[in-house]
């Protein structure tokens, strides 16, 4: 059939843009990013790059080692169809603090991992992994420190990280609801790196630490900083540089990676109750009266969440008494205690933690409703 003038026109400007949607829809089946409700995502950060070398000892660069050990992780990781692995930089390049944690979140990463050396005016060595938190001593302080400085090359540092001032041992960032509730999930995966290099590569064990920073807080997922050795420790140095060394330590955070995904796939994303363990019971004090008029801050140290609606008996947490529920979708989450005070609630954490409870942490409340703490200490001393 043939069609002339005014509707031959129209019909083929119809035809014209059928075409045009049917190409457009092909290609983004074809070149569109797929969704990834089925990969694990992990982005891999190497620490510091360009103009930034890092720590620099006897020749050698942190930029460099750091690179490499990211560079052989994601080798072994990119093997696996269920994993995607993105990169913060693959090259000796600089980027800045800020657009790593971009890079991250837009990525919808499910874990975030920085890899560094560590460095010091003495013979120390060992390893330590740190996750997002207030500066814990002034060795956690000056790790940080050493490792913020690094936003001072950027060129828009003062307005990129208003407000906080890596010079200051007291300085706090404001930790969000979100990164307090993977606080539990990046002491996890923090502690199983640990254990890799202690039990495995048996590598002095300086534990899991928090610590404020910049290039943590910028993530919104679970998040790790990792210090793989001293490049000032000659044997350190030694092995950091070493093709052989390299290929360890990448191969022990892979086994933690791995060890991690599969808690999380066993559980959808939740954290077990902990098991129970031969313990003593430790009895908190008695509670103040509590203030819950409007407005008023309260305190609570939160020590597991789980899919399972538990009685809230001594025996089932471990002899703590004070446990209190809170369901969020398909999600309970208990806490131990409740206060107005952020120096009582540091107290119920420790009791927390000595029965066994060793990734809890504080959480706060407004009204009812989850503020971050930053926000509840300032709110508490007005």
């Amino acid at each position: 059939m043939f069609y002339k003038g005014k509707n031959s026109i129209q019909m083929n400007h119809f035809f014209k843009v059928i075409t045009l949607v049917c190409l457009l829809f092909s290609s983004l089946l074809t070149f569109g990013n797929p969704p990834n409700d089925d990969k694990f995502v992990v982005v891999l950060d190497a620490g510091h790059g360009g103009k930034d070398p890092g720590k620099v000892s006897h020749g050698y660069n942190e930029k460099d080692i750091a690179l490499k050990i990211v560079l052989a992780i994601g080798k072994e990781l990119e093997k696996d169809p269920k994993i995607k692995v993105v990169y913060t930089r693959k090259t000796d390049v600089f980027v800045e603090l800020v657009e790593r944690g971009r890079i991250a979140n837009k990525a919808n990463a499910n874990l975030f991992v920085s890899v560094h050396c560590n460095a010091h005016t003495s013979s120390a060595s060992g390893t330590e992994t740190y996750v997002l938190g207030l500066h814990g001593n002034k060795k956690n302080f000056e790790v940080a420190k050493a490792e913020n400085e690094v936003i001072f090359l950027e060129d828009n540092y003062e307005t990129n990280y208003a407000g906080f001032d890596i010079n200051a041992p007291e300085a706090t960032i404001n930790i969000t609801i979100g990164q307090e509730e993977n606080l539990s999930q990046s002491i996890e995966i923090a502690k199983m790196i640990q254990d890799k290099f202690t039990n495995t590569l048996k590598r002095k064990n300086r534990g899991v630490k928090q610590a404020a920073f910049v290039v943590l807080h910028q993530t919104i997922m679970p998040s790790v900083l990792i210090e793989t050795g001293f490049i000032t420790n000659t044997e350190e140095r030694n092995f950091l540089k070493s093709t052989s060394g390299q290929s360890k330590i990448s191969h022990a955070i892979v086994e933690a990676i791995y060890g991690y995904k599969t808690i999380i796939d066993e559980n959808t994303g939740n954290v077990l109750i902990s098991p129970h363990v031969p313990v003593t019971p430790v009895v908190a004090t008695p509670e103040e009266t509590l203030n819950t008029s409007n407005n008023a801050i309260i305190f609570k140290v939160q020590i597991a969440s789980s899919s399972r609606d538990l009685p809230l008996k001594p025996e089932n947490f471990n002899g703590l008494k004070t446990i209190s529920q809170e369901k969020a979708g398909t999600i309970y989450r208990y806490f131990y205690g409740a206060t107005n005070s952020y120096d009582r609630a540091k107290v119920l954490l420790k009791e927390a933690k000595k029965s066994s409870y060793n990734d809890a942490y504080i959480v706060a409340f407004r009204n009812g409703t989850k503020i971050s703490v930053t926000e509840a200490i300032k709110s508490a001393s007005n």
